[in-house]
């Protein structure tokens, strides 16, 4: 049976669980907003135990707070930074739309922590969380900043390695198959060769240039709101803070963090996180087309294409024996639309920036950080358990290529497009080989035919010899 302990704030008494490192505010936001039991993302907290450190340092270096209390109050918030306390953080994304809540438990979560490690002089003169954790800050900059922090060091540490890693998997398993020649298609129907290496060569590019991307905004997600406290206009705290909690901030993290050149914009608007979110819906759609183009080449393994063949991962039927499905591939893919659908959201959400504030904080921090660990996760499994472990049916390719009819195409500059066209309709209609067909109706000597039909020679591009 849960025991409770009386907890006090400005509307009153509250109850709250007697282990409970957080106290009424953060009761009150539990209470008051039973929507979904989502958590804001404990790479958000940890960005939040990072940021009050900080403030912490930069205020005791400032004279604004007793030295032994700013470290008892930065080692707590450390604990915070580093995962510790992650159960003390119950609040609801769908909360105030600001992040208060979320300031406020993360405030209270550290002061009562840091009265623990402070022993008796917390009695004496207890750590609050307002006065002392929240100093010279406000939620409406600091949330802005926790979502900018954790979105930078989420992209750099987990998502742009996970991309890089794909891309090398990708052109390492590519370079063994510039020889692999196959059926090319476009609307879904056969077209004239490609080599396997050349359709890997694209979803590769299209990945490097997704990375690239993204890696471009980092320099706008390195700016940070902190330091204009409610409205932008930097009220209650000291001209100096917002820029040495951003260099503070750099120090731990590694990333050249700094202060917004204006406060104003930081706090209305979720612009630079709405940009990122743009780059990775371009990122999941460019997964989703690879993963899809696997799936289709993967398909039968009688009826269908049949180019390669995925990993047996698991049984792909409870009635079906022995069929088995492209699980990583249609996982990847719900990931993706996941993303996609995740940006509409934090589109709408970047729209509410009402006047000298952005009124869906967690709602853009929520979306943007499932955002950006979906497509790390999915990347890193796409290029482990799809890509590098899928088998090349390159006989069967190739045997699909010498019956396909586009083959004409490359005798078209030589005989035009007319002859080329019949020559094609009655191969396709006799079931014979177009270099068959292509003897009879035309002039073209044996090695003539033998060499513009050859698809090696034509996945090399360029005009016929001649």
């Amino acid at each position: 049976m849960r025991t409770d302990r009386i907890e006090r704030d400005a509307l009153g008494e509250v109850r709250v669980p007697a282990t409970a490192l957080y106290g009424a505010q953060t009761q009150r936001a539990v209470n008051n907003f039973p929507i979904s039991g989502i958590r804001l993302p404990v790479s958000f907290i940890q960005a939040l135990g990072l940021i009050k450190k900080a403030a912490a340092q930069v205020n005791a270096a400032l004279g604004l707070l007793e030295t032994k209390r700013a470290q008892a109050i930065a080692q707590a918030a450390d604990e915070v930074a580093h995962g510790v306390h992650d159960v003390h953080f119950p609040i609801d994304v769908f909360q105030t739309g600001s992040g208060t809540s979320t300031n406020m438990n993360a405030n209270e979560v550290i002061a009562r922590r840091a009265m623990q490690l402070w022993g008796d002089n917390a009695r004496e003169t207890p750590i609050h969380p307002n006065d002392d954790v929240n100093l010279g800050q406000s939620s409406n900059d600091v949330i802005p900043t926790a979502i900018h922090v954790s979105a930078h060091l989420e992209v750099s540490q987990s998502l742009l390695p996970a991309l890089r890693h794909l891309v090398t998997t990708i052109h390492t398993r590519a370079s063994a198959h510039t020889q692999t020649i196959k059926t090319g298609r476009t609307h879904l129907m056969d077209a004239v060769p490609i080599s396997l290496a050349q359709e890997m060569s694209g979803w590769a590019a299209q990945i490097e240039q997704a990375a690239e991307r993204i890696e471009g905004c980092l320099g706008r997600l390195a700016r940070l709101a902190i330091g204009g406290t409610a409205v932008g206009t930097s009220l209650n705290t000291h001209p100096e803070f917002g820029r040495r909690v951003a260099a503070a901030l750099a120090t731990m993290t590694g990333v050249a963090f700094v202060e917004t050149d204006n406060h104003f914009a930081a706090q209305a608007s979720m612009d630079t996180a709405t940009e990122l979110s743009g780059h990775l819906k371009t990122t999941a759609a460019a997964l989703l087309k690879i993963a899809n183009d696997l799936r289709w080449m993967n398909s039968g393994p009688i009826a269908g294409l049949g180019e390669v063949t995925l990993p047996t991962l698991q049984p792909g039927s409870s009635i079906m024996p022995g069929k088995v499905n492209p699980v990583i591939c249609e996982a990847v893919m719900m990931a993706a639309v996941q993303v996609m659908g995740n940006d509409l959201a934090i589109t709408l959400g970047n729209q509410h920036g009402n006047f000298e504030l952005n009124s869906m904080l967690p709602l853009i921090a929520h979306n943007l950080l499932q955002s950006l660990t979906l497509l790390a996760h999915a990347a890193q499994l796409f290029a482990d358990k799809a890509i590098a472990e899928m088998t090349i049916n390159a006989e069967r390719m190739l045997e699909a290529v010498a019956k396909n009819p586009l083959l004409v195409t490359a005798l078209t500059p030589v005989i035009g497009y007319d002859c080329a066209t019949q020559i094609a309709k009655q191969a396709s209609t006799e079931g014979r080989l177009i270099r068959d067909v292509a003897a009879e109706r035309t002039t073209l000597s044996t090695a003539e035919l033998e060499q513009l039909l050859d698809p090696r020679l034509m996945v090399k591009g360029g005009m016929p010899p001649g």
